[in-house]
């Protein structure tokens, strides 16, 4: 009997949970093996490790909860962030900080204190720009909304972008896995209107050439990269197809974009794959972006339904026997999000969708852009930012389990906050010195972590690709869910858990299961910050109030 299977009989027989309390400040909490300070294997566990566990203080309750590591679903491939829009400026201009930024978004370290330096993403969503900030004031684009490009001279100049591949080089530095390569609009030499922003409605914004040499252009820059070390997994090489990207009544855009068909999609994958091939990289294309999950399975296939759409092979539109298109389809989680039964309805049909085409899912783009959630009230006037990280923790956990997602990306790491939308844009804050509506990013500014990175933390920091999610029952509601993940090399159970009530703890009531070595756990609410106590294996785990938890189970 191999090691996995004596891990997964273990945990079937005795992982039962059942839930209570916890300590607003834990007491007596060791660190004196913190997860993922020794190094990729992990820490070693003696015997006489002194472990004091730390104290519930506050009202509990009880929720059993089951792990059976031998249900198993999809293996998870990595959680990101995008580098729209101001990383190019603060990764050039802000040399005071911009490696504080780096850290929190991609190191895997835990100081002595049990403290995560980061939350150790590890994919990055590398935006490939229009050539807009070429362009200037000429290109009425949004000032900061502007993207540089790596052919605007009409030689390709590796100088380009470097704010953008500082933060490339030090998520590279750091361990970051993957990076995935996206485009919201072909180069504007290769438009129709020589602009970065559509006037062509519901049609790509290109011309007829355009589509081989963008192709080409797409492919160029991921050889680059590779070539210098980076995994380029993916290229994005559209967004948002189903809306046209036009500029609003002030004549600006708001970004870079286009409307696209979905036969000028295929079209246009196509010449990417003669272009991946001939380079021979291992790089797959990624599509289609989609605005929102029920463009996936519902609408004509004229934009939407793009599953069917891609690949059906009836459809005019297919390339599911494409070479270089990996076998997935990519949406965003906006707009389907306002309340807890209803995403999970849309999910459901996006995962019942994909498996009918025996496709995986990524969600590549989400913040809380749309009205506020049901569940928040309606309004966001007396959301707190640990509210919002806490609802995103919903999103994510619906996307995951039940659309079936194998990685999960926010959209904006950073982002200045205006108008009062507190956190709804980003995982850093970032302020110019000029103030939050001070457009100069020259001159450097100040970094805040908010919830939204700490949240995200729980899942990116410690579902490591190549985890597989496996089964986890519970009685589920919107207050309290969870999920299961198992590492590949069978030592490491991770279960992460969210607790929306705001006076009860929930108590885990872990009886020693055959092979488990040492408990962790890493907790964010309004003040903690990814938390780090560790139990001992013949005490009771607790999940505080108002949070999200995440377990390390050393096996």
């Amino acid at each position: 009997m191999n090691k996995k299977t004596i891990i997964s009989l273990a945990l079937c027989g005795a992982a039962v949970i059942s839930l209570g309390s916890c300590s607003d400040e834990p007491h007596g909490v060791s660190t004196k093996h913190p997860v993922g300070s020794e190094g990729p294997s992990g820490p070693s566990f003696g015997e006489d490790d002194d472990v004091t566990s730390p104290k519930a203080n506050f009202p509990l309750t009880a929720q059993k909860v089951t792990v059976n590591t031998s249900t198993v679903y999809q293996e998870m491939e990595g959680f990101a962030a995008s580098d729209c829009w101001l990383p190019n400026q603060i990764g050039q201009y802000w040399t005071d900080n911009r490696n504080e930024i780096a850290q929190l978004l991609f190191s895997q370290n835990i100081s002595s204190d049990g403290q995560p330096q980061g939350i150790g993403l590890s994919m990055w969503r590398v935006n490939l720009g229009a050539g807009t900030e070429e362009q200037g004031n000429e290109s009425n684009m949004a000032a900061n909304n502007r993207a540089q490009s790596y052919l605007s001279t009409g030689s390709y100049n590796w100088n380009s972008c470097a704010g953008q591949r500082y933060f490339m080089e030090q998520a590279k530095n750091m361990g970051c896995e993957k990076f995935v390569l996206f485009s919201n609009s072909p180069l504007v030499q290769y438009t129709l209107n020589g602009m970065g922003y559509s006037d062509n409605g519901a049609h790509g914004n290109i011309k007829e050439e355009g589509y081989a040499q963008y192709a080409e252009y797409m492919a160029e820059v991921a050889k680059h990269f590779t070539e210098a070390g980076y995994n380029i997994s993916h290229i994005s090489p559209v967004n948002e197809p189903q809306y046209d990207w036009g500029v609003a009544e002030n004549g600006e855009a708001s970004q870079e974009g286009s409307g696209w068909q979905n036969t000028e999609i295929a079209k246009l994958v196509k010449e990417l794959d003669k272009s991946l091939t001939a380079r021979d990289l291992n790089t797959y294309i990624l599509i289609a972006e989609a605005g929102a999950w029920t463009e996936l399975y519902s609408g004509n296939n004229a934009r939407s339904n793009t599953i069917d759409a891609f690949y059906n092979p009836s459809s005019n539109a297919y390339v599911g026997d494409i070479k270089r298109l990996d076998n997935l389809i990519c949406g965003h989680s906006y707009w389907t999000e306002g309340t807890w039964t209803g995403m999970r309805d849309v999910r459901a049909k996006v995962a019942t969708a994909a498996k009918a085409r025996n496709l995986k899912v990524y969600q590549t783009e989400w913040s809380m852009l749309g009205d506020a959630p049901a569940e928040l009230d309606g309004n966001y006037d007396n959301a707190t930012e640990f509210d919002i990280a806490q609802y995103m923790s919903r999103v994510i956990h619906n996307d995951i389990t039940v659309a079936g997602c194998a990685s999960w990306s926010y959209w904006t790491a950073m982002s200045v906050e205006r108008w009062g939308q507190k956190n709804r844009f980003e995982l850093i804050k970032t302020t110019p010195v000029g103030g939050e509506y001070s457009d100069d990013f020259k001159n450097g500014g100040s970094v805040a972590a908010n919830p939204n990175l700490w949240v995200l933390g729980n899942y990116s920091l410690f579902v490591r690709p190549g985890y597989k999610r496996v089964g986890l029952t519970l009685d589920e509601s919107k207050d309290f869910f969870g999920s299961a993940y198992i590492a590949p090399e069978g030592d490491k159970l991770v279960v992460v858990l969210t607790n929306y009530d705001k006076t009860n703890g929930i108590t885990v009531d872990m009886p020693n299961p055959e092979g488990v070595k040492a408990v962790y756990t890493y907790t964010t609410t309004a003040e903690k910050n990814l938390k780090q106590a560790r139990f001992n294996l013949n005490d009771k785990v607790f999940i505080d109030p108002a949070s999200v938890t995440t377990i390390v189970y050393y096996l």
